[in-house]
């Protein structure tokens, strides 16, 4: 780009290539504006326009005056699914951490013996003997209930973590003193963004990961296009607590390539390969003498007398989903990613121009041009978002910030989803080696808010997530519906995930473990994703084999309930999540089920299977199994079918309301179709009335989203979805509010505590978020 406009122009050869000039008039412009503002000292005194220029004058993006201090506070993520990274928006020395989304510890690769948590196959008898027990035991007892069924649990082992890849660390020789700082991230684009002044020049950073190019990039220039000081690039280890010194060499002089193992020398392989590309001056990648050196990195790359630079980073893993099955011995380990990678480098060469052209071009078909949605805001342009953030309260509200944290919601939804891995429960960005809740799937209600938004809105990002349940549930699942059910079809698996296949039931407290419900929601987003599309094609291919195998599994799974006799089918145990009692008939279970038997029945014609035995099996056990709605002894909804609730039960999950959000068994309850109960051997028919009223009498008695164990941003924003079911704007509005006000960071990240020195970033407030506001409408 060096040489002006028109030598620029000279430079084009083909209309593709004229795509690149989007990006350079707004990067010229940008300049020109930021120039005028330094020169004529009106930057950040205008009270008409406080961001920064080039700042979406929608107000659609955050923008700050300070560098970022904390990671899960401050700092900006960016991602394409493949990679992720967040960025501190710092002026000399800028720290992006890096993801890769197949980077974890544990596995096979750890342990080679590693079976998923799995019991072994001659283990089967015993725990089918041990399935029979629990049940008598629950069906004989007076309350329904057994204290144990950890013979049905296998020890996690190497279940391991999801874990960040370290960091770029980059460094601009400072010349003076630094004013006029900006950083925002452009939800409107996708790209994260600092300025600042220094000696008279104004600088300008660029941070985004392409999607088409599988690749991110950091580009730095300045507004008169003038000589850069000296700049460098390297990567780091020590910044990420427990991550082993990974080895970064020079594979040529202006590349970098980092290998390394997580986890320790038997765990996966991984690799970056960083690329730098300049106009004007000279690049040089100066290798260490040692790799043993105290002073990490060990290679840095030198760019001097430019007059812009950029680096190209891309990075991946051995680890192979399509390995993940009897075939491979589930070893999920693929190639050395080395030679992909050098594939996809060649990026690192293009006009820069170009290459964020069609980074833009993507990330707005993907995610602005389908869908948009306005709440009456008025941007405040003004305000710095993390000042906006802190003055947000609980009484007033802002339709401002609302509207931006919807759509920051499905910006990192569409910035996590779209690689070969779904989004979990940290998105894509994470920064430790051994992240909370090992940052996997947990799916008793997680990774289904992450998707809440994706078929309303029209962001199409569901491929990761059912390729997904078919390459790495369904095998090693169907092997656990047999050596833990003793069911020989179908495919089942538990509230705790990874990505090497964990379809075990994890050993521990029943509450958190004994889940076989979990692939009974996902379901709903299989059939919602046809629900929405009628996309006959994959529903054949895809949706309906993945929706037969878990209706397979659960078919078999349904017995008589023998404890109250009433000629209905039951699961049998089963936990309401994250509740105690083990028992039989859980609301939560029996509601998700007769789900989705009425999904496979509407969707059985469209898939052209022949087989109409298994169709009237599920038409068949439909009519017979308990629908899972009963109302209790003060009014309420039951969570389980012997009457346990509790009054003052403000428990975090609200799973016996299911079927108010995300499902439809109570809102659409129909009394000739779902059918009546036995209360003391009475026939009790309800009405849809009624059983509305016990829906909204369980909400009420379960909080607000605040009780023990239970004060982060997805139970508030749970409860907000299920008030906008109940038509109740007030309550829906009160929970909305209280989610942002309460558990969302200066970034917006949804914390577990703002107020803690270092809190726990979870992502699915963020995802729900959008969910729940779309349910009011």
């Amino acid at each position: 780009m060096a040489g002006g406009l028109p030598s620029l122009l000279d430079s084009f050869s083909s209309a593709r290539d004229l795509s690149a000039l989007v990006h350079l008039f707004w990067f010229k412009t940008m300049h020109f504006l930021l120039e005028a503002a330094v020169t004529f000292g009106i930057l950040m005194r205008s009270t008409s326009w406080a961001a920064p220029p080039g700042f979406p004058p929608s107000g659609n993006g955050l923008w700050y005056r300070t560098p970022s201090a904390n990671w899960s506070k401050t700092y900006l993520p960016v991602g394409n699914g493949y990679l992720a990274a967040m960025s501190s928006g710092g002026t000399s020395v800028e720290l992006t951490q890096l993801n890769i989304e197949s980077l974890w510890t544990g596995g096979p690769f750890f342990d080679p013996s590693y079976n998923g948590g799995n019991k072994q196959p001659g283990e089967a008898p015993e725990t089918a003997d041990a399935l029979k027990r629990y049940q008598h035991s629950i069906f004989s007892s007076s309350i329904g209930e057994t204290n144990d069924v950890s013979s049905l649990m296998t020890d996690a082992g190497a279940y391991g973590s999801y874990a960040g890849a370290g960091y770029l660390v980059s460094t601009v020789q400072s010349t003076g003193e630094q004013t006029d700082f900006f950083r925002w991230l452009d939800l409107d684009e996708g790209v994260a963004r600092a300025t600042w002044t220094e000696s008279g020049t104004t600088f300008i950073r660029e941070t985004f990961c392409s999607h088409p190019k599988q690749a991110c990039v950091q580009h730095i220039a300045t507004t008169r296009r003038s000589t850069l000081p000296n700049i460098t690039h390297s990567f780091s280890s020590r910044l990420q607590p427990d991550l082993p010194t990974f080895n970064v060499t020079c594979m040529d002089s202006a590349t970098l390539m980092v290998r390394g193992r997580i986890g320790g020398s038997f765990g996966m392989q991984y690799e970056l390969l960083g690329r730098v590309h300049s106009s004007g001056g000279s690049i040089n990648c100066s290798p260490s003498s040692s790799l043993d050196s105290p002073s990490f990195p060990n290679a840095t790359i030198i760019i001097s007398g430019a007059s812009e630079a950029w680096i190209t980073w891309v990075g991946g893993t051995e680890f192979s989903q399509d390995a993940g099955n009897v075939g491979h011995s589930f070893s999920f380990r693929g190639p050395d990613p080395h030679d992909d990678l050098v594939g996809l480098l060649p990026v690192a060469t293009l006009i820069y121009g170009q290459v964020f052209s069609e980074h833009v071009q993507d990330f707005k078909a993907v995610l602005w041009d389908k869908f948009s949605l306005s709440l009456g805001q008025t941007p405040q342009l003004e305000i710095p978002t993390d000042q906006i953030r802190a003055a947000y309260t609980l009484d007033e509200g802002n339709p401002y910030l609302e509207w931006l944290t919807f759509n920051y919601g499905r910006y990192m939804l569409a910035s996590s989803a779209r690689g070969k891995l779904p989004t979990n429960l940290q998105g894509k960005w994470a920064s430790g080696t051994g992240n909370p809740w090992g940052s996997d799937y947990h799916s008793n209600i997680n990774i289904q808010m992450n998707y809440w938004s994706a078929e309303m809105s029209n962001l199409d990002v569901t491929k990761s997530l059912f390729d997904y349940f078919e390459t790495n549930w369904v095998p090693r699942g169907s092997e656990t519906a047999h050596l833990i059910y003793n069911i020989s079809r179908g495919w089942v698996v538990h509230n705790e995930m990874n990505i090497f296949g964990h379809t075990g039931m994890k050993l521990g407290d029943a509450m958190w473990a004994n889940y076989p419900e979990a692939n009974v929601w996902m379901m709903m987003h299989v059939w919602d994703h046809f629900d929405y599309t009628n996309d006959v094609a994959w529903w054949k291919t895809q949706g309906w084999p993945l929706i037969k195998g878990a209706a397979s599994f659960h078919l078999d799974r349904l017995i008589p309930d023998l404890h109250f006799n009433d000629s209905t089918l039951v699961v049998n145990p089963c936990n309401s999540p994250e509740q105690p009692p083990i028992t039989l008939g859980c609301a939560h279970a029996q509601q998700l089920v007769w789900e989705m038997l009425n999904a496979v029945e509407k969707g059985f014609e469209a898939s052209g299977d022949q087989d109409t035995a298994f169709l009237n099996e599920v038409r068949f056990k439909r009519a017979r199994m308990d629908k899972g709605i009963r109302i209790g002894s003060w009014g309420q909804l039951q969570e389980w079918k012997v009457d346990k609730d509790m009054m003052n039960d403000t428990h975090r999950h609200i799973s016996h309301l299911i079927g108010l959000y995300p499902g439809y068994a109570i809102t659409s309850y129909d009394e000739a179709e779902q059918g009546g109960v036995k209360v003391n051997q009475n026939d009790v028919t309800y009405t849809k009335e009624q059983v509305i009223d016990a829906a909204r009498t369980s909400l009420i008695h379960r909080g607000d989203g605040r009780g023990p164990d239970a004060d982060s941003g997805w139970e508030k924003t749970l409860r907000a979805a299920a008030w906008a079911q109940l038509q109740d704007p007030v309550r829906f509005y009160h929970e909305l509010t209280f989610s942002l006000s309460e558990n969302f960071g200066p970034n917006l990240f949804s914390l577990y505590n703002p107020f803690d020195p270092d809190p726990i970033f979870q992502i699915d407030a963020n995802l729900g978020f959008p969910g729940a506001v779309l349910v009011c409408f």
